[in-house]
C-alpha cells in the first residue's frame, strides 16, 4: 500500500491533513473525543466546539475541521505545548511510533524557532502557534493515523506549493515562505515550490507535521490502484483554486518508486581514457550509474554528453569531480522519478571443473513473472580460473540456477 499526500496546489496546514484524514475515513468520533481529553493540559484555552463537516470548494466536496475556542493567552513557551503534546498521547495510551511522531512533530515546530532566532530551545515562545490549535493538530492528526494504521504504510510527498506575496505575523512582515517554513523543510527531501496566490498556503505546523511524516519527494504520481481518496478543506477560500489537500491511498503496480538527481554535461576536448577514468572514480563516489553517449553539438563538433545518476547526498561531490576532472563550464541537475522493479539476492556454493565457487545472482520479480542476473564479477571469476569463455561459464551457471528455482 501507498499513501501519496498532494499539496501541489492548496499546500498544507494542519487542519487540512487532519481533515483529509477523516474525509479518508478515520473515526472523528475517536479524534473528537481524544482532542477534548487533551484540552486539559493547555489551562487558560476551551474548546467550545468541534466537529467536522462536508463543504464544497470551489465544486469539490471536502471535510473541513470547524472549531471554536476561548482563550485568554497571547503566547507560551514551546516547551510548555510540547509537555502539553506528550501528556496528551500519553493518557490516550497510543502506540510507541504514534508517541515518537506527535513528539517528533512538536520538536521540530520548537527547532525552528530556536534557530531562526538564535536561542535555546527552552527560551522559544510561540505567538501564532500558541494557541490551542497547535495540540488540536497533532494530537488529532497522530489518532487518526493510528485509527488507519498508517504509520506501517509508505507515504509519499509530491512538490509542496507555499504560495507567494508577503505574511505578516508577531515579528512584522518578511516575503513568503516565511523563515519558519524554510527552516523546517531546510533538512527534509521534500520539495517546495511558489505559486502567484501571493497568500501563505504552508503554515509551519503543517510543514512540521509533514516531513515527520514522510521524507519521500516525487514528482510525478506513482503508478498505482487508487483505492480511497480523502480531501481535507482549508479556512481559506480562493478564486482560481480549490483551497483542498489531498491524500490518496492505494496499491503500487509491483514496484518502488524512489527520487534520484541527473546530472549532465557535454565533454568535447578530453580523451577516451579521461572519460573511462572518470567513470570509475564517480562510481567510487557513489552514482548509481554512469553513461557517457557520442553525440554532435553547435557547428558540428562532436562530443560525448556525461550523464550521472545519484542521489541528493552524492551531487556535491560528484560535481566537484565533474569539473575538476574534465574543466567542465556547466552542468545540468534535475530530478527523476525512478522504478524500481522488486529484487532479491541470492548465493550458492557448486563445483565446477573440480573447483568450489560461490556465485551471486539477483533475482526481480514483475507483474508475475521471474529473472535472474548472474553477477559479473562472478562470472569473470570462475572463467579465468577454469579456463573457459565467460560465454560458457554463463551457460552452465544459467543451467544450475534454472534447475534451482525450478524455472
Amino acid at each position: 500500500m501507498v499513501i501519496v499526500i498532494d499539496p501541489q496546489i492548496a499546500g498544507i496546514s494542519g487542519d487540512m491533513i487532519l481533515s483529509s484524514l477523516v474525509n479518508l475515513g478515520a473515526d472523528k468520533n475517536k479524534i473528537i473525543e481524544g482532542i477534548e481529553k487533551s484540552q486539559k493540559f493547555l489551562p487558560d484555552s476551551t474548546i467550545k466546539k468541534i466537529d467536522f463537516q462536508k463543504i464544497q470548494k470551489r465544486g469539490i466536496e471536502s471535510t473541513q475541521l470547524i472549531l471554536e475556542i476561548n482563550e485568554n493567552v497571547s503566547e507560551r513557551k514551546g516547551v510548555e505545548i510540547k509537555k502539553a503534546i506528550i501528556n496528551s498521547v500519553n493518557e490516550l495510551t497510543l502506540s510507541t511510533k504514534a508517541k515518537t511522531f506527535a513528539e517528533s512533530c512538536i520538536n521540530t515546530l520548537i527547532s525552528s524557532e530556536s534557530k531562526i532566532h538564535g536561542i535555546s530551545e527552552d527560551s522559544v515562545h510561540f505567538h501564532e502557534a500558541s494557541s490551542i490549535d497547535t495540540l488540536i493538530d497533532i494530537v488529532g492528526i497522530t489518532i487518526a493515523l493510528e485509527d488507519l494504521k498508517l504509520f506501517e504504510e509508505k507515504i509519499v510527498c509530491l512538490p509542496v506549493s507555499v504560495g507567494g506575496g508577503t505574511v505578516t505575523f508577531s515579528h512584522g512582515t518578511m516575503s513568503n515562505p516565511a523563515s519558519a517554513i524554510l527552516q523546517i523543510f531546510k533538512n527534509s527531501n521534500l520539495n517546495i515550490q511558489g505559486n502567484n496566490s501571493k497568500e501563505e498556503l504552508t503554515t509551519p505546523t503543517g510543514a512540521c507535521i509533514l516531513v515527520n511524516l514522510t521524507n519521500n519527494p516525487i514528482e510525478h504520481y506513482p503508478s498505482m490502484n487508487v483505492s480511497s481518496i480523502g480531501y481535507g478543506a482549508g479556512q481559506k477560500d480562493f478564486d482560481t483554486f480549490s483551497n483542498v489537500l489531498k491524500i490518496i491511498q492505494g496499491k503500487e503496480n509491483n514496484s518502488e518508486m524512489d527520487s534520484v538527481k541527473i546530472l549532465e554535461t557535454n565533454i568535447d576536448d578530453i580523451s577516451g581514457e579521461i572519460l573511462g577514468h572518470l567513470i570509475e572514480k564517480i562510481m567510487e563516489q557513489g552514482a548509481k550509474d554512469v553513461s557517457i553517449y557520442p553525440g554532435i553539438t553547435k557547428k558540428g563538433r562532436p562530443t560525448n554528453l556525461v550523464c550521472v545518476i545519484c542521489d541528493d547526498t552524492k551531487v556535491d561531490v560528484i560535481v566537484d569531480t565533474l569539473i575538476s576532472e574534465t574543466g567542465t563550464l556547466g552542468i545540468r541537475i534535475s530530478n527523476s522519478n525512478r522504478l524500481i522493479v522488486p529484487r532479491t539476492n541470492h548465493s550458492f556454493s557448486l563445483t565446477f571443473e573440480g573447483k568450489a565457487f560461490e556465485v551471486n545472482y539477483k533475482k526481480s520479480h514483475y507483474k508475475g513473472k521471474s529473472h535472474f542476473k548472474i553477477e559479473f564479477e562472478d562470472l569473470k571469476n570462475i572463467s579465468n580460473v577454469v579456463n573457459k569463455s565467460i560465454v560458457d561459464v554463463e551457460l552452465f551457471l544459467r543451467r544450475e540456477i534454472e534447475k534451482m528455482e525450478d524455472l
